[in-house]
């Protein structure tokens, strides 16, 4: 962070020991900041026009500077880091997110600013779509096509790694940071999620004996001993080591790596629990570490041959007259 600016450097910290956000969350607001500051200075044209952006130093960024900020640059930065960064609504909704509560800390909490420029700030409009998941028959392919690895050590590895995901709806976080002392009599998982809070998953059957199968022949000079999925280096899987072993199996699969991600392996456990094990909502939300019951209900969505099949079972279906 030889880049990083006092001003968010301090913030940053903030929302890690004050607010207790987790790693991950303070990571994202700290690359959400960082591109934002960058843009700064390039619409107050303060670096040379042909400055590529990611060159772009940020450690001059300072209070006096911050105190010209109004809602026309955060408009206009939402406006750039659609069309010309291409984020989609989730992206601009962490973006727009990250400026909120940097200023809000800025405004409210310190008193340095005398208005927050933020606080009109909206959210983009969210995408109405249902999220993007593998049918049962596709989940099942992807599992038969790790057992096709000839590797024993990573095929065991990527097949408990894809079982948790398939089974437990775990995001890319969480699965990478599972640690093996967490695992209590290979039935239950201690992960922690959003917000640095802790949640117990519940292993089923397939996933006891993955992960039994997995460490049976886990490397035992790991260089992090408590690390569960270890990498080929010894070290704990990354969570891009993890996105470029799914998206190797993808491809073998024909899949779009455009379309389909680790995260589309969470929506397809939240998915077929819902279609297929009649599960609660309710559930669901604990499952998956949800906050709002509201974030759950995507996966209450319901297929084409569903709503046929209800509209059909009317007793007043096949009444010609």
């Amino acid at each position: 962070m030889t880049n990083t600016p006092l001003i968010l450097e301090d913030f940053l910290n903030y929302m890690e020991t004050i607010r207790g956000a987790s790693p991950n969350t303070v990571k994202e607001y700290y690359y959400d900041l960082n591109t934002f500051f960058r843009y700064l200075k390039h619409r107050y044209k303060m670096v040379p026009s042909d400055t590529e952006f990611e060159e772009i130093e940020i450690h001059d960024i300072d209070l006096d500077l911050i105190k010209k900020i109004n809602i026309q640059d955060l408009h206009a930065y939402v406006s750039y880091v659609d069309k010309v960064l291409k984020n989609g609504n989730n992206a601009k909704s962490r973006k727009v997110s990250s400026l909120r509560s940097f200023f809000k800390y800025l405004y409210s909490t310190l008193n340095l600013i005398e208005k927050n420029p933020a606080d009109s700030l909206e959210l983009p409009k969210a995408n109405s779509r249902y999220p993007v998941y593998l049918t049962l028959d596709q989940a099942e392919t992807l599992l038969d096509t790790i057992l096709e690895n000839p590797s024993e050590e990573y095929r065991k590895r990527d097949y408990a790694i894809i079982m948790l995901f398939l089974n437990c709806g775990l995001r890319l976080s969480e699965l990478s940071s599972i640690n093996i002392s967490k695992i209590k009599n290979n039935e239950t998982l201690t992960v922690i999620g959003k917000g640095n809070k802790e949640r117990t998953i519940y292993l089923n059957e397939a996933c006891q004996a993955a992960i039994k199968d997995y460490l049976s022949i886990r490397p035992k000079d790991a260089k992090d001993p408590d690390a569960l999925f270890i990498s080929k280096r010894k070290n704990r899987m990354s969570n891009r080591a993890i996105q470029h072993m799914v998206e190797r199996y993808f491809k073998r699969m024909g899949l779009d790596t455009n379309i389909y991600s680790t995260h589309k392996l969470r929506h397809t456990a939240a998915t077929l629990m819902y279609q297929h094990g009649n599960v609660d909502i309710r559930a669901l939300q604990e499952i998956l570490g949800h906050e709002s019951v509201s974030t759950t209900q995507i996966y209450t969505h319901l297929d084409d041959e569903r709503l046929r099949d209800a509209i059909n079972s009317n007793p007043l279906a096949k009444r010609k007259k």
